[in-house]
């Protein structure tokens, strides 16, 4: 019985030590992103073209999952709201919810499935096929012919995938509060308009979703950069940036939710 309570403290402090090493591994990493990035936003057709890879390839899954999401809160908010004669703060319900919360928490969760795991294999097939290897041979920096522009592309993406979320929620309440139950057009647009605060509602949805953009895209860029090269541990690293990108996301929130909050007061 002692014995295997101490192998399981011995496992436990493994695990611990483990995981703070690999915390310092991609702090250094990030340090190492951010050197590398000047000579890549020389080139800007690198980063361009992740853009569009990392971007514009998740647009239908945000702009539709946007909607749902929207609709969802329509409904949903339309039942509450009934309650207390007040289904006219619908449209603010709905926009307070997506711009505070769920547009750059949902979006962000969105970006790293799709996104964030499409880095990491990318990466971590390059490594395994020694195309990384090879540049370096060659004199150029797999960190920033590589890594840095991924990076950045994603950290400009994920605000732009964040606003286009809030937006295609809130078209998504109009379609089911407005249209479908019959919510006044005008009482739906002013709510919302009075209850929505552009300096602390919107920039504090943007800060968090930069925030979340940076922490998804060092994880991605580290997992895949970090992978063993072979299939298992592509196959390993795209896992393992999936679940610490959710995890990270959802930890993030709270922190910044928390500081945001308390600097309102």
């Amino acid at each position: 019985m002692i014995a295997r309570l101490r192998g399981q403290l011995t496992q436990l402090g493994h695990g611990f030590v483990d995981g703070l090493w690999r915390v310092g591994s991609m702090t250094r990493f990030f340090v190492l992103v951010l050197s590398a990035s000047g000579t890549s936003f020389q080139r800007t057709r690198l980063v361009r073209r992740e853009i569009y890879f990392t971007g514009v390839l998740s647009f239908v899954i945000i702009a539709v999952s946007g909607l749902f999401v929207g609709m969802v809160l329509g409904l949903q908010g339309y039942e509450t709201l009934q309650r207390y004669g007040a289904t006219e703060s619908i449209g603010m319900l709905v926009a307070l919810s997506l711009v505070r919360e769920l547009g750059p928490v949902v979006s962000a969760l969105l970006f790293a499935s799709r996104a964030g795991s499409a880095i990491t294999a990318e990466i971590g097939l390059m490594k395994a096929t020694e195309q990384l290897t090879a540049m370096d041979m060659m004199a150029v920096s797999p960190m920033a012919r590589v890594v840095a522009p991924r990076f950045w592309a994603g950290v400009i993406s994920m605000p732009l995938l964040a606003a286009i979320f809030s937006a295609m929620g809130v078209f998504g309440g109009y379609l089911v509060g407005v249209v479908l139950i019959g919510v006044d057009a005008g009482a739906f647009w002013s709510q919302m308009q009075a209850a929505v605060d552009v300096r602390y509602d919107v920039l504090n949805g943007v800060i968090k979703s930069i925030v979340f953009g940076i922490a998804v895209c060092v994880i991605a860029t580290f997992e895949g950069f970090d992978a063993p090269p072979t299939a298992e541990g592509v196959s390993g690293a795209t896992t393992r940036t999936v679940v610490s990108s959710a995890l990270t996301i959802l930890a993030l929130d709270l922190v910044l939710t928390a500081f945001m909050l308390r600097a309102d007061d």
